[in-house]
């Protein structure tokens, strides 16, 4: 089995910087063997966000677009719960539950596929411990305008 950080290093990637909360809330909250990461939107590498990913999918934002912010937004998921654990391979028995939050006009019926950007870079990284039950929703507006949202909640060692 590879590991994350080489898992990672194949498709490119890099953990973020865990970002800091915009508001009065905390980035991760652990209880017992559970952590539950709050919504994270899709700042890029830099820390900002990427003007491509901000506004509604089914007007700004492509499809493609969104699908790239979705897994930019399980990215820095992935950054919280490495702060939470300190360490993703060890410390990470099973992602548990992905929800997402579609920023579309109302008309925009392909919230799934962009939220399978999430789905599909959870897997890719965690391997079967980054399956995981999911919801998704439309939304009329995200922080910052950003084009997706994802929150998380993982089993930890």
């Amino acid at each position: 089995m590879n590991s994350v950080k080489e898992r990672l290093e194949a498709l490119g990637l890099k953990l973020p910087k865990a970002a800091a909360p915009v508001a009065n809330y905390v980035p991760y909250m652990r209880t017992g063997n559970l952590v539950v990461i709050s919504g994270q939107i899709c700042f890029g590498p830099d820390g900002t966000l990427d003007p491509a990913h901000k506004g509604k999918l089914g007007a700004e934002v492509s499809a493609e677009q969104g699908i790239a912010a979705a897994r930019l937004c399980a990215l820095n998921v992935l950054a919280q719960v490495q702060a939470a654990v300190g360490d993703l391979d060890h410390g990470v028995v099973q992602c548990v539950r992905l929800g997402g939050f579609i920023n579309a006009v109302p008309s925009f019926a392909g919230l799934a596929p962009i939220m399978n950007g999430a789905s599909d870079l959870m897997v890719e990284v965690l391997g079967d411990r980054g399956r995981h039950a999911r919801s998704t929703v439309g939304v009329a507006e995200l922080p910052l305008d950003a084009a997706v949202e994802v929150e998380a909640m993982f089993e930890v060692a």
